[in-house]
């Protein structure tokens, strides 16, 4: 449906969104009416949108980092903080890299840094078969590959020691604060993308047991977490090994914590 033909139909839908408190209603009218093949859609995605549903879940995609990412129920909804760790990830993969998007979601992170990095080879992984298939509509078509499984597990063997880079955005809030997220987060999105356990860093602390490992000598795993968490996330990854560093960004209140694996790069 064109926003642009019905000027009347873009009032009324606007007016609803603004009655369920949507901040950016007329944005969002515009996206539901670009997206919604005729009347009956456009009245079943706007009911989801009142609802409370993600307006990213509801039109199914949204822009990340400049790229088209399709986005599916049930799967975590990348935000706008995860451009900094897609940024730091960019800086430490050259050309030509083995990379590992490990607990992907929807694949967007692997997806936009084989668009920044050439001839990428680009894996992925999810626990989730929901976030698994929705990472391979997203990656597959530009060449790669998604795993189903828990963290590593499901990777090829033979990539075992020869990661360039992995890449990730495991659950970092503590169980005890799920209560107090968003309720867009909270009621629409699976516990299990946001739960990190007690101290919001039981997946980080798995990660580090076992990234060494799979990383090249010279290969970096770069981890998503919270400013309150980052101290023990990089516990995470230097008690097995890893030199390790702390970057942030006031602007997108986003923390990266960098694990390097010791060694020559050979390059």
């Amino acid at each position: 449906m064109n926003p642009d033909s019905d000027p009347q139909l873009l009032a009324r839908t606007t007016g609803r969104l603004q009655a369920a408190g949507c901040v950016f209603a007329e944005e969002e009218a515009q996206l539901l009416l670009a997206r919604a093949a005729d009347p009956a859609d456009l009245e079943a995605r706007l009911t989801r949108r009142v609802a409370g549903e993600p307006l990213e879940v509801v039109i199914g995609q949204m822009t990340f980092c400049g790229q088209t990412v399709l986005i599916d129920a049930g799967v975590f909804v990348p935000r706008r903080r995860t451009e900094w760790l897609v940024r730091q990830a960019v800086a430490v993969c050259p050309p030509g890299s083995v990379v590992v998007d490990l607990c992907c979601g929807t694949g967007a992170i692997g997806l936009v840094i084989a668009h920044e990095v050439p001839d990428v080879r680009l894996y992925a992984a999810d626990i989730d078969p929901a976030a698994a298939r929705c990472a391979a509509r997203n990656i597959e078509p530009i060449g790669g590959q998604v795993f189903c499984g828990d963290m590593f597990e499901p990777l090829p063997a033979d990539l075992k020691g020869g990661i360039d880079l992995v890449v990730v955005n495991a659950p970092y809030v503590p169980t005890g604060e799920l209560g107090h997220m968003p309720s867009e987060a909270r009621d629409h999105e699976p516990r299990h993308t946001h739960d990190g356990g007690p101290e919001g860093v039981d997946h980080h602390r798995r990660i580090g047991a076992e990234a060494g490992a799979w990383l090249r000598p010279g290969g970096h795993v770069l981890i998503e977490t919270g400013a309150a968490q980052a101290t023990l996330t990089a516990e995470a990854l230097s008690d097995h090994g890893l030199l390790t560093s702390v970057v942030s960004s006031e602007e997108l209140s986003a923390t990266v914590v960098v694990g390097h694996h010791r060694g020559n790069t050979g390059r």
